[in-house]
């Protein structure tokens, strides 16, 4: 049997490290008992933004603000609420940017165009600099 080295040793641990590990935000005293209305919840909160984060699903998310908002999802799927109404009642609170993925219309059109805007932006950006600097090396004397 041969010994372990260093290498191999640090190996197992950039592995154990490098693997996502399932998320921990939900607490289990926010677990609802019922499976379906827990995994109605759970299918609720992942498309729902972290206004703290940002980036973030609630469900992924250890913000009290997340905390708070997966309450009131489970809440409102106890007291009777389809999905949608769910949804509809966030929404109504915190506008369409609690979304993870907004609607279409006129006040989130910015939300959609912003990456197409910046990289049009950044493309402009690159042209006039390749154009300017080619500019520059006919000017140039030799």
């Amino acid at each position: 049997m041969t010994r372990p080295t260093l290498k191999s040793a640090l190996l197992a641990l950039a592995l154990a490290v490098s693997v996502p590990g399932p998320a921990w935000a939900v607490l289990p005293d926010e677990r609802l008992e019922n499976p379906v209305l827990e995994t109605r919840a759970r299918d609720i909160s992942k498309n729902l933004r972290c206004l703290v984060c940002q980036n973030q699903s609630i469900d992924d998310s250890e913000a009290d603000l997340a905390r708070d908002l997966r309450i009131i999802v489970r809440e409102r799927l106890v007291a009777g609420d389809s999905d949608d109404e769910v949804i509809a009642f966030v929404v109504d609170r915190y506008g369409d940017y609690v979304l993870l993925t907004p609607p279409v219309k006129g006040s989130t059109i910015l939300l959609w165009a912003a990456p197409i805007l910046l990289a049009g932006a950044a493309g402009a950006g690159a042209w006039v600099a390749v154009r300017s600097a080619g500019r520059k090396t006919e000017e140039t004397p030799s």
